[in-house]
């Protein structure tokens, strides 16, 4: 029997599919996700043949373009093995309209890959999204496995997989409180060392709950973990001073990317964060259990099971639209006004549990951060527009914008550590271009053998 779509549906969604569940081989010390095994108790944690050939052929029937994405995530999706997406892979074939393509993609924390993944993942074109939070010290600091070991050679050695057997791929950084007082050290590692083009930076929240799990969003602090909203946003400051200076056209950040989307008035930024409204990006179970978001897997927004109603029909639902419009419809006042807002949409629903300076609720947690990260690009980025509306190549704003900013240094120079920074990102200089990363601690004489994990970030 052909399904119909209802009418006013949307033309395509977007899946994050979880075969494995919450289950994973490692165990990060921030992984908001590992939690989520306490909605499934007793379960196995693996996705049926019968859950995986509804999930594709439902997902073709909800798409009205050319193009899905089916996007495999976890906990760990190589816990599934070859031969389940091997099945993933003919049931596209099965179920696929005329003139219908696919991209494969798929998040993993890279320590299974070997030789046939990578002839797999090459053969099928898959996108792949590799989990690596920096240098050695700095990835071992949160990602470790079972028994508290770091990972870093084990992902690294994923990583050469995929470079090997020429597999399309991108990092994924999680900023913590640690990690994030690096960032050239981990920009410049990535660019220079392991030669990679295309990097995403996701930050860390973890709110904490009353009885210490993170199944759900409640509470309005955070763990020690989580990166603080100034040192989030002078991360992604100093990154991108040495982007626009010198890798525009060569190394693509997506956080720069869909800014600049925004600045260009473009109708999507490319990323769900800095979207207006929400509700078509949702998280599939391994038992086929569809919920609203990735990040709100729990009882609440729980929309149904693919094996009693088509997915598009929940989509359509009363409740997961006014999810998706509160996003926009749910922003107070002091957001609303903000100069920024064209660029930050309130960012994601998830970190809004602060309150305003006016003790409104539903500020984000990392504003402060956002807004400096945008004040400093502003001309910047002004001037990337310019040069890409006028035809001629996007690496001209480098020498454009240096020559705009060749009295920074003089300005940095002069500038008292509570002033207002001169790039103007509204944070103080001593917060800013003033900040300097904390001297790593020398190894023990006791144990020379053990390594030092980075002192606590500062901010």
């Amino acid at each position: 029997m052909t399904y119909t779509p209802p009418k006013n549906a949307p033309p395509r969604i977007h899946v994050l599919a979880k075969p494995s569940g919450a289950t994973c081989n490692l165990a990060c010390s921030y992984c908001f996700f590992l939690d989520k095994e306490l909605l499934y108790p007793n379960s196995k944690f693996r996705m049926s043949d019968e859950v995986l050939e509804n999930y594709i052929k439902q997902l073709i029937e909800s798409h009205q373009t050319p193009q899905v994405t089916v996007a495999w995530q976890g906990g760990e999706p190589t816990l599934m093995g070859l031969d389940f997406f091997r099945k993933a892979i003919a049931l596209q074939e099965k179920y696929r309209k005329p003139g219908m393509t696919f991209e494969n993609t798929i998040q993993t924390n890279g320590t299974l890959l070997n030789d046939e993944w990578g002839e797999f993942l090459k053969e099928n074109n898959f996108l792949v999204g590799i989990s690596i939070d920096g240098t050695e010290r700095l990835h071992n600091a949160h990602r470790v496995d079972k028994g508290g070991k770091g990972t870093f050679n084990r992902v690294m050695r994923g990583l050469k997989i995929l470079q090997k057997y020429g597999v399309e791929f991108n990092v994924l950084v999680a900023v913590n409180r640690v990690n994030a007082d690096y960032p050239l050290e981990i920009y410049k590692f990535f660019r220079d060392e392991v030669k990679v083009d295309w990097l995403q930076f996701i930050p860390v929240i973890e709110r904490v709950n009353p009885d210490g799990y993170n199944i759900y969003n409640v509470g309005d602090s955070v763990t020690p973990r989580s990166v603080r909203p100034e040192q989030f946003g002078r991360f992604l400051i100093q990154i991108f001073d040495e982007w626009i200076l010198n890798d525009v056209g060569k190394m693509f950040v997506q956080t720069f990317e869909a800014t600049a989307r925004n600045w260009m008035g473009m109708p999507s930024s490319g990323m769900c964060v800095f979207e207006e409204t929400c509700g078509l990006g949702l998280a599939m179970e391994h038992n086929g259990d569809l919920y609203s978001c990735d990040h709100f897997v729990e009882p609440d927004y729980l929309l149904g099971n693919i094996q009693d109603m088509h997915m598009m029909d929940m989509v359509m639902l009363e409740k997961q639209i006014e999810f998706g419009m509160d996003k926009r419809d749910g922003l107070p006042k002091y957001c609303q006004e903000c100069e920024v807002r064209f660029a930050c949409k309130g960012e994601c629903p998830k970190n809004r549990f602060l309150t305003t300076p006016s003790g409104e609720a539903g500020l984000n947690y990392l504003c402060v951060g956002w807004k400096a990260f945008f004040h400093r690009v502003n001309n910047p980025l002004k001037a990337l527009v310019a040069v890409m509306r006028s035809g001629r190549p996007v690496e001209e704003v480098m020498g454009i914008v240096a020559q705009a900013e060749a009295g920074f240094q003089d300005a940095f120079n002069e500038a008292d550590a509570d002033d207002p920074c001169p790039c103007e990102s509204g944070l103080i200089f001593k917060q800013c271009h003033g900040w300097a990363p904390p001297k790593r601690r020398k190894k023990s004489k006791a144990n020379t053998k053990s390594k030092m994990r980075p002192p606590v970030g500062r901010s």
